[in-house]
């Protein structure tokens, strides 16, 4: 085994530490915060040689595509390979019985509507199963807006989604209106009659209503399994 340095070990202890605290890797700039390395490039660098050495495999068009392999595992955590478990996001792990991988598609209107997630996912993270049961087709989109805040979902917090094209009366979903080409909302559904409302929850926004013969089923991406809020 190839010895690391003094620094490169600890770069790898902080990509260690930010799966088993988060669920997930750190990226180029939270690893150089906590190290105190000013410039991302000086912490490429690190996981270049940290690669190269067989610590840690990585994707560069990702921002928190950075996995210790088992040698990485075992040079931070010990014991022999037997006994090491995959982390989420390794080429080994995948979906586990305690982990299930959640692609992040960018933003959706919780106010004025704007473009929702389309193309190809933003980022991924690694959720605890316990929070999202065995939902299958759950995504993430980032909330931007405030309509929703009644509902404690503020602007900036993450919406994970399970992807299905109906849903009940109150449910909570993310939908594509009619006359809005590729654009979205997340807001309260509701069937009324002749006419569907989507509904906010925060008395300075103005519901949304679309007649129920405009209205199909395909405009709904699905429904809000979880919130999720990063604590600054």
């Amino acid at each position: 085994m190839r010895e690391l340095t003094e620094r490169q070990r600890a770069v790898l202890r902080a990509i260690v530490k930010s799966i088993h605290s988060r669920g997930y890797p750190p990226t180029l700039r939270e690893i150089g915060n906590e190290l105190g390395i000013r410039s991302t490039n000086g912490v490429n660098d690190h996981l270049k040689a940290l690669e190269k050495k067989g610590y840690l495999t990585r994707d560069d068009q990702k921002s928190r595509a950075v996995v210790p392999t088992e040698r990485g595992q075992r040079a931070i955590l010990g014991g022999p390979a037997g006994n090491v478990v995959p982390f989420p996001g390794s080429e080994r792990a995948g979906d586990t019985d305690d982990m299930v991988r959640v692609d992040l598609w960018g933003d959706i209107a919780a106010g004025p509507l704007r473009v929702a997630a389309q193309g190809q996912p933003d980022d991924s993270v690694y959720v605890d199963r316990f929070f999202l049961g065995r939902n299958e087709g759950v995504f993430g989109l980032r909330v931007r807006g405030d309509s929703m805040m009644g509902e404690g979902i503020l602007d900036g917090d993450y919406v994970f989604v399970r992807k299905q094209a109906t849903a009940p009366n109150g449910a909570l979903i993310v939908a594509y209106v009619a006359d809005v080409d590729g654009e979205g909302t997340l807001k309260r559904f509701y069937r009324e009659g002749d006419r569907v409302r989507l509904q906010p929850s925060n008395p300075d926004h103005a519901p949304i209503y679309i007649l129920k013969e405009q209205f199909k089923e395909t405009m709904i991406m699905g429904v809000v399994v979880g919130v999720y809020r990063l604590l600054r």
